[in-house]
Order: C-alpha cells, then structure tokens, then sequence
C-alpha cells in the first residue's frame, strides 16, 4: 500500500549488540539480571524517535542469522561465529542472550512492530520493507552491507550508527560514491570483490577497496566483470585477469550471498508509531521487574511527542 509517512527500519541486532557492550554491565535489574541492552536499545528508540520523526517503525529481527541458501552456496559465510554446529547457534555472550526475550516483550507492550521471518536474516527483512514502500525509509544500522539499499530516488537512506547513535552519519548514494569511488547503487558488487572477513567471504585475493572500486567502475557489476574475463580484448591486465580467474567459482557464487533479499514473505504487522503503549498493565510490570522505568518512560515521552507534534 503507498504511503508518504517517513518509515523507520532498525537492525534491531546491530543496536542491541552495541548497547551490550557501549552500557556497562553493571546496569542490573533489581534480582542483579543483567539489563544493559535493553535499557540501552530504549534509550537508543526514544533518541531516533525524537531526532527522526518518523511516522512508522519496524523493529527487524534475525530469526536466522545464518540461512541455509546463503550457507549452501558459500560454506564459510559466518562460520566463525558458529557456537555449535550441531544447532548452528552463534556465539553471544549468555548476558545479552537472556536479554533478547525481554526485548521483544518491553516492544510487544509499548505497541513497536518487529519483525523477523524464519530462514531469513534481519537485513532480508529490512531490504523487502524498505523496496515495497515508497519512502521515505530511513535505515538505522552499524552494518555497510545494508549501504546496497541507498536509493536517492526513492528516499531511503542508511543512518549509520559506527560512531554511535547519537553520531549516526546519514549515508546516500553520493555519500557511498565518495567514500568508496563507486557508483552509489555499487555497493553490493564492490563487497562481493573486496570481501569482509566479519562475514567469512574471501573476496578475490588481492583485490582491496581501490582495486575493487575501479573494476566495478569499469565493467559496472560481477557478472559484467566475469564477462570481461571471457573476452580476450578486455581492459584487464595478466595479474588481475589470473587472480579474478583464481576467483572464479568464488564470484559465480557471492553475488547472492551478499544481496540483500527484498522477496521475504512478511506477515501481518502494524508499523504506525502508537502515542500511548499497547499494554499498559504489562508495561508497568516489566518496568518493576527489570528496573528498566526510566529508559521506558524516555521512549513513552519520545511517541507522546511526536503524537503532539504531528
């Protein structure tokens, strides 16, 4: 359905990670329960809420941090993070593991929309939102892979949160170009070439920013490229051409690997941001049992003013 409100995406993971290890520890529920990523994730929600005005929110979820499709074209794509192969569960500190349900409550009670589909990661859930409505879409992460998603023309924008939320850079196709001498929608095929070891892909060994950003400059996208490796008389010096050759199966298979799926099959959500929370009485529990009364109340003051404001 078109609608012109600005719509808020978060990589609920990305944040509750950084409020994890940016807000001490110490931060305890009245039992001495760790809390310091919930009220961190909060106080990070009433700060976008009220910087952004946004109309509409969906917090994002992995329900599948590592999918299969991804893992049976690429065996090493986050392999390293795998705790157990058995359950393919990933490492997470067991303080901020314990914390996610909890989360997922405090936003079920204040009315906030989430969303994550099974065998999908959050980023699929964030690229199938942010390509069906028709924006603004503004696209709150820590992670460049979502930077493929920049659309000048349809508004969406990434803010990037590396230095921290409240020192979010907005990033656009103009800000992708600059950085990385690419063209704006880019992104994707320059990862694909340079590779990221966070996420197990190789890359083409050999081939960093500078060298990636002017091949994908050149012959516009991997395919373009591996066409260009076929054809004799392409701009391709002995030295690349062998180590792209080398790199061949790698490339015939990454390109999906890295694509940010915008085909999930989503269900039914509510994304309108409420003025008032959607359970009150649950709300005043969780705040007593996990002495979380303060960051709820910013995030409760952020939608009642934006209601006012609107």
């Amino acid at each position: 359905m078109a609608r012109d409100h600005k719509l808020l995406l978060l990589d609920t993971a990305s944040l509750y990670f950084r409020a994890f290890y940016g807000v001490p520890e110490s931060i305890t529920a009245p039992d001495g329960t760790p809390v310091n990523a919930v009220r961190g994730l909060l106080d990070f929600i009433a700060r976008l809420v009220t910087d952004r005005s946004p109309d509409r929110l969906v917090a994002c979820l992995d329900a599948d941090w590592r999918p299969a499709f991804r893992v049976e074209l690429l065996p090493t794509y986050k392999q390293h993070r795998v705790a157990d192969p058995a359950t393919n569960a990933e490492q997470i500190p067991p303080a901020l593991e314990a914390q996610v349900p909890v989360i997922l409550e405090v936003l079920d009670a204040l009315g906030l929309a989430h969303v994550g589909v099974p065998g999908f990661e959050a980023d699929d859930v964030i690229g199938t939102l942010a390509t069906r409505d028709t924006g603004p879409v503004d696209i709150v992460t820590g992670d460049r892979d979502l930077f493929q998603l920049v659309d000048d023309a349809r508004g969406v924008r990434i803010l990037y949160t590396a230095r921290g939320v409240g020192k979010h850079e907005i990033v656009d196709e103009s800000v992708v170009a600059s950085k990385y001498a690419i063209p704006g929608r880019a992104y994707a095929d320059f990862a694909t070439l340079r590779g990221d070891p966070s996420d197990g892909l190789p890359g083409v060994s050999g081939v960093g920013d500078k060298t990636a950003a002017t091949l994908i400059t050149r012959f516009g996208d991997v395919p373009g490229l591996l066409a260009a490796l076929d054809d004799p008389a392409a701009d391709l010096s002995p030295t690349l051409r062998r180590k792209l050759a080398d790199a061949r199966d790698y490339l015939a298979v990454a390109p999906a690997v890295v694509a940010v799926r915008t085909d999930v099959p989503l269900p039914d959500y509510d994304d309108a941001l409420p003025s008032e929370p959607a359970d009150p009485e649950a709300l005043v529990a969780l705040g007593e049992r996990w002495g979380i009364d303060s960051s709820l109340n910013r995030v409760l003051h952020a939608l009642r003013g934006r209601s006012v404001s609107a």
